[in-house]
Formats: structure tokens, sequence, C-alpha cells
């Protein structure tokens, strides 16, 4: 399966398109999520690199992660509805959907902007040195998975 590539311009203005089409009352088809936490949750990705807001996962974790998770998470299988997610993605406190909203397009710009060369070679705090094949697959394969988990 293919997903949006986070560093080409078309593809990014559809995911901003789709993201455009959610409203502080639009419903999950499957899970708990509001649309503002959803929103909060996708922002956790760009978060751990862009900023030290979350703490770094220990070293016994981080080789667990990229022993086991990794594959799942940049690998070209989609996500499963209903799959454990690390605690620093759950967003459990209500959420302001505008703020959210803009918050992560404003990520969504800067990944593109920067481009592939900046996040060539990066490393994850989960999951060590990712290409930049791998960036676009975890970013592409986790706004597309909720976004579809939302109805757009």
């Amino acid at each position: 399966m293919t997903y949006p590539d986070p560093f080409d311009p078309a593809q990014v203005h559809d995911v901003i398109r789709r993201i455009g089409q959610l409203t502080d009352a639009t419903r999950p088809l499957w899970g708990r999520m509001s649309a503002a936490q959803m929103l909060a949750h996708l922002s956790v990705a760009y978060e751990m690199i862009y900023t030290a807001k979350h703490p770094r996962p220990n070293a016994l974790m981080r080789l667990i992660l990229r022993q086991v998770a990794k594959r799942g998470v940049v690998g070209p299988k989609p996500y499963p509805r209903g799959a454990p997610t690390a605690p620093q993605f759950r967003i459990r406190d209500e959420r302001d959907f505008v703020a959210e909203r803009d918050r992560l397009v404003a990520y969504i710009h800067r990944v593109r902007d920067e481009g592939r060369s900046a996040l060539e070679g990066r490393e994850s705090p989960s999951f060590g040195v990712l290409t930049a094949d791998e960036w676009a697959v975890l970013f592409g394969k986790h706004l597309d998975h909720h976004l579809r988990q939302f109805g757009v």
C-alpha cells in the first residue's frame, strides 16, 4: 500500500484538504478519540523529532522498539484498527480543535518545506536512524490511518 508522501507538495495539499474536512463534531468510525484528540495525537510524532517535549525511551525499550515495532511502523502494511500505541501518544484530556488542527498543519508544512534531505539519516527517538523513505512512511501512514478513522 502507498501512503501520502510528506515531501510531495501535491500530496501534502491533499492531506491538508482532508484535514480541512474535519470539524470538532466529526466522530470516528472506530476508536474513542475526539477529532481534536486525534489531531493532537498525530502531532506527537512531529514533536518527538522537533521538540524535547517527550522523554526518549530508555535503552532497553529502544532496543525492543527497533526489533519489534519498527517494521510495523515504517513498513508497507497498514496499521490495524485498535493497534496499541505508546503512552506519549495517548491523548486523554480535551483539546482545542482549531489549535490542534493548525499545529498539525504547521508540522506537515515544516516537513514538506525542509524536504527529504533534512530527515535522511535523522534519528528517531524510538527507532534509531531512519532513511527519508522510512520517515515518509512513518508520517504518511500515520496520517492516512487516522484520517480514514475519521472518514476523510
